[in-house]
């Protein structure tokens, strides 16, 4: 009896340690998928980097209150399905959200996202973000403006000077 006692302990812990390790979690409810469509999302998110996990909801609430979220029971009832992203906030909320609309079935049902829980609104708002990549191009187009702006100013000059000069 003791042995499976400290099983659970070391899973509540696995789960615990996930919790505090991980910059964006997502609880979602999977029931009505077919395994042909969960195999999909898992490799969708084995590919960005994103564990996908089945845990009891009882081991699990533990481990939301051992590191203080345990605002996030509420939605741990039925069969959960918690998806853990070490190093994208945005990549699991969008995956996730993108493979919603393709399959009903699929429902988001809550998050954490940086130590802090959040609603099912907040994280498809958080999936329809850009990517980090088209953050980067649309600052970088905002930097580059005012230099556009001087150079083409600068040439406009430059050519009413040669065509008065001429």
């Amino acid at each position: 009896m003791s042995s499976a006692i400290e099983q659970k302990k070391l899973i509540v812990d696995d789960i615990a340690g996930k919790f505090k390790e991980s910059k964006s979690t997502i609880v979602v409810d999977y029931r009505g998928l077919t395994v042909a469509e969960v195999t999909e999302l898992r490799k969708q998110l084995r590919e960005a980097g994103i564990e996908l996990k089945v845990f009891k909801n009882s081991m699990t609430r533990r481990a939301a209150e051992a590191v203080e979220l345990s605002g996030l029971n509420e939605a741990l009832t039925g069969p959960n399905a918690i998806a853990f992203s070490n190093e994208d906030v945005v990549a699991p909320a969008k995956i996730l959200n993108d493979f919603a609309k393709k399959h009903e079935a699929l429902e988001i049902k809550a998050g954490v996202i940086e130590g802090n829980i959040a609603t099912v609104e907040e994280v498809k708002a958080l999936a329809e973000l850009p990517s980090r990549e088209g953050l980067l191009s649309m600052l970088l187009s905002v930097l580059q403006a005012p230099i556009r702006n001087l150079a083409l100013a600068t040439k406009a000059v430059a050519d009413q000077k040669e065509e008065q000069g001429a």
